[in-house]
């Protein structure tokens, strides 16, 4: 951490008054502590912390795809043929081994073994088994990184989604792209350093819920939450100037409204309204950007038959990866795009292929036009759930459909471009696609090998909050995982 103090923590210090100095625990020692969290709290998004990168990045930007509801890796990636003989089966004790059960499936009389009922092929050069639902995704697999060993203690969506976000059960904490916008800032003058976009799954069944907690900023300054863009009307609320408001009137409103938060700075020392500034001011901007970055009508023809004829229509899946594309294009530094409905606890035979096609054409186009302009090796595509699924059925069991409950022992992801080893497979599960038999990775692993591709030593980076020293990665032990590198 710099030695300096941020010119907003200075002006803040010199200008208390005697009762807000013993407010806050007036005491030398107390201005000192202020004084040396100068460059965390009073960071700015454009310029993140004069300590960060810590060592050259491999990465500068992110797009992470969250499949919401948890997909079935044994139905997309963890191919188990010898379950076709297990059918109707019961699940042994033996590998269960007395794991806890959501209240969906705890009150079964048995787990009978439900094996895919889709057809699986090997790619690529790395071999890697693709379920039958995803053949344009099958044609980058060399470009994709699998984990098959991803795991996590979480059983229920709240605990587990927030936890892939924010490396915590509790909610309230810093998400992974307010960390990111905090360490290492912006790289436009225009646009938010951190985006959120929620694609609309053609089949709507089982909605999970999706809120804007899952893209807070928590304890770290207010300015590097997630900026949510929506698929309908102006992609952001009040984006443009009110009715009868001229541009010239509006930067004048916007001084004025400087000028008093300034004062009000100046008066209490809040960090929040510093916060409030530079949200005014990056709306202006914004202003003439975002309607240019959200105006798809100059990609050419050869774009949409790439992406999909999908990606034409607002809100969808393959809408989002391409603005997702235009946004690390302008230097957005972390795109989080969320798809609902993966939470197959029953009808599987008619969700799992709409849930497939939404996200299969434009998954293949993303990382080859990512590819074809030079972005993916700086760019950093991660697609994954908060867990995997249980290999028996919820419910009634049949060859043509079945259900599978929540599974937090073991689930797929990938990631593709930004310092990552493209055609690897990393980890194993048992036959039963139940327990880990090789290389586990927990969500913290996962955590530090993204904060390490991006040039950050996780154990290093932290944030003082309530005397403590919060970090994405938290207490307990993590470890990047290098065999994941180029």
């Amino acid at each position: 951490m710099s030695n300096s103090i941020h010119p907003l923590i200075e002006q803040y210090v010199q200008s208390e008054t005697r009762r807000q100095f013993f407010r806050r625990g007036g005491s030398i020692l107390g201005t000192a502590a202020l004084a040396s969290l100068g460059g965390t709290l009073g960071a700015r998004a454009e310029g993140g912390l004069g300590t960060l990168p810590h060592f050259a990045p491999k990465a500068k930007r992110v797009i992470y795809l969250h499949m919401v509801g948890g997909p079935s890796q044994m139905d997309i990636y963890d191919y188990k043929p010898q379950m076709n003989d297990w059918y109707d089966k019961d699940l042994p004790e033996s590998i269960r081994n007395g794991q806890r059960l959501t209240t969906m499936t705890s009150g079964q009389a048995r787990f009978p073994i439900a094996p895919s009922m889709y057809k699986f092929a090997q790619h690529g050069q790395s071999g890697m088994w693709v379920t039958e639902l995803l053949p344009q995704t099958a044609k980058v697999v060399d470009d994709l990184c699998f984990v098959r060993s991803m795991n996590t203690e979480a059983i229920n969506h709240e605990p587990a989604i927030t936890y892939m976000q924010t490396g915590n059960m509790v909610t309230g904490r810093p998400c992974i792209g307010s960390w990111l916008s905090y360490g290492l800032g912006s790289m436009n003058d225009n646009l938010p350093t951190f985006v959120v976009l929620v694609a609309t799954p053609t089949n709507t069944e089982q909605i999970q819920a999706i809120s804007a907690r899952l893209w807070s900023s928590g304890s770290l300054p207010g300015e590097h939450g997630g900026c949510s863009f929506r698929s309908v009307g102006d992609p952001i609320l009040y984006i443009n100037n009110p009715s009868g408001v001229p541009t010239d009137i509006r930067r004048k409103t916007l001084d004025g409204l400087k000028s008093l938060n300034e004062m009000n700075f100046r008066a209490v020392g809040d960090p929040e309204i510093h916060t409030r500034i530079q949200q005014y001011e990056l709306a202006f901007r914004m202003q003439s950007s975002v309607p240019d970055l959200t105006n798809i009508a100059d990609e050419p023809e050869s774009t949409m038959e790439l992406y999909g004829q999908e990606a034409k229509k607002p809100g969808t899946f393959a809408n989002s990866v391409l603005l997702a594309r235009r946004m690390v294009e302008r230097d957005v530094r972390f795109v989080q795009i969320y798809l609902n409905n993966w939470d197959h606890h029953g009808n599987v035979a008619k969700r799992l292929p709409s849930q497939c096609k939404d996200i299969d054409q434009a998954t293949y186009g993303l990382i080859t036009d990512l590819k074809n302009r030079g972005l993916l090796d700086s760019t950093l595509v991660v697609w994954g759930g908060e867990f995997g699924r249980t290999i028996y059925s919820q419910g009634g069991l049949s060859k043509e459909n079945y259900g599978r409950d929540h599974h937090p022992r073991c689930f797929t992801m990938w990631m593709a471009g930004g310092g990552i080893k493209g055609g690897t497979i990393y980890g194993e599960t048992d036959d039963f696609s139940y327990n880990i038999v090789k290389d586990p990775v927990h969500i913290r692993d996962f955590h530090a090998t993204a904060l390490h591709l991006l040039g950050i030593d996780h154990e290093r980076f932290t944030f003082k909050n309530q005397g403590l020293d919060l970090r994405l990665t938290g207490v307990e032990p993590a470890r990047v995982i290098k065999e994941l590198l180029a």
